[in-house]
């Protein structure tokens, strides 16, 4: 079980193949492959890097703009094509960073080298908030198209709250690293969508 890896050839041309949907306009592969070079530039620092990219390459799997069980969803996925791949811990920690992707809340482990993982691997997916101004808005724009079926009044009411909700928080990110390389940034570009958000139509 030890020798097989937990993302092979296989598995990765089946989870590119959902990512490659075309309602995906932000969560597709190039999010999945910026992740991925994120935690290759992190990989020193990750207590159980093959673990983490397993999360990545799964936490966006189940798409649907209109559930709210997306990331449930995802994780469940990820503990069926894994099961044989991998101990029940190790699993349990992949789906719980999943399911974590729901809130950017940390989950709850007793092991530190787990926590740092789970902390980093969740900044790797906010990462593109503090983008330069130019991704960070072709990011809001392919956001909006997945939501197109989402009246603007209600659209901007929704997102507005989201980035309310980012900005009330002490901290974006959750590691050092990632406040000092993307958080200054973060802030100014939700800040300024939240004015676009809120003048009048």
């Amino acid at each position: 079980m030890k020798d097989q890896p937990l993302i092979d050839t296989a598995l990765k041309a089946e989870l590119s193949a959902l990512y490659g949907a075309g309602d995906r306009h932000y969560h597709n592969l190039a999010h999945i492959e910026a992740m991925l070079a994120l935690a290759g530039d992190y990989r020193a620092q990750l207590g159980d890097a093959e673990a983490v990219e397993a999360a990545i390459w799964f936490h966006d799997a189940i798409y649907d703009s209109k559930a709210k069980d997306n990331e449930a969803r995802s994780a469940a996925l990820a503990e069926e094509k894994l099961a044989d791949r991998t101990g029940a811990g190790r699993l349990g920690r992949i789906s719980a960073m999943i399911v974590a992707t729901a809130t950017h809340q940390l989950p709850r482990f007793d092991d530190a080298a787990a926590t740092r993982d789970a902390s980093l691997f969740l900044d790797m997916d906010l990462s593109i908030l503090g983008a330069a101004p130019d991704a960070f808005d072709a990011y809001e724009h392919a956001v909006r198209r997945e939501y197109e079926w989402v009246a603007e009044p209600m659209w901007r009411a929704g997102r507005g709250a989201v980035l309310k909700d980012f900005l009330a928080r002490p901290h974006i990110f959750h590691t050092e690293e990632f406040r000092q390389r993307f958080e200054p940034q973060a802030r100014l570009n939700m800040a300024r969508s939240l004015e676009t958000l809120q003048k009048p139509s």
